[in-house]
């Protein structure tokens, strides 16, 4: 990932509503969640919605797909692995050690046994 892409991806994520929406994506999985149903779970006007979901969506953070009348959202997993790759990329220096904590955190919260 290049930088300019990782900016826009962290810009993008950097607005609590914005971080719900991404995080409630996540853990819907492939399936998705239908705007209508986002904006229930967050807490969200329908207009202040759509314009998170279009910035989220030019990051690269999610994807949309139309069923029948409603539109839904996913997230987008490569961005997201290639976010945290950028992330970390220079973390461990020769130490291991320092990103361990990172592989043990995700098995802990059971995210990538899915």
């Amino acid at each position: 990932m290049q930088l300019p892409t990782a900016v826009a991806a962290l810009s993008a994520l950097a607005h609590a509503s914005r971080l719900a929406v991404f995080r409630l994506l996540v853990r819907a999985g492939a399936q998705g969640v239908a705007a209508g149903d986002i904006a229930r779970e967050v807490g969200a006007r329908p207009n202040t919605l759509s314009t998170h979901l279009t910035i989220l969506g030019t990051a690269g953070l999610i994807q949309s797909r139309r069923e029948g009348r409603s539109i839904i959202y996913t997230a987008d997993y490569d961005r997201m692995r290639n976010l945290l790759g950028f992330l970390v990329a220079d973390c461990c220096a020769g130490r291991p050690e320092i990103c361990g904590s990172l592989v043990d955190m995700a098995q802990e919260a059971d995210c990538c046994s899915r």
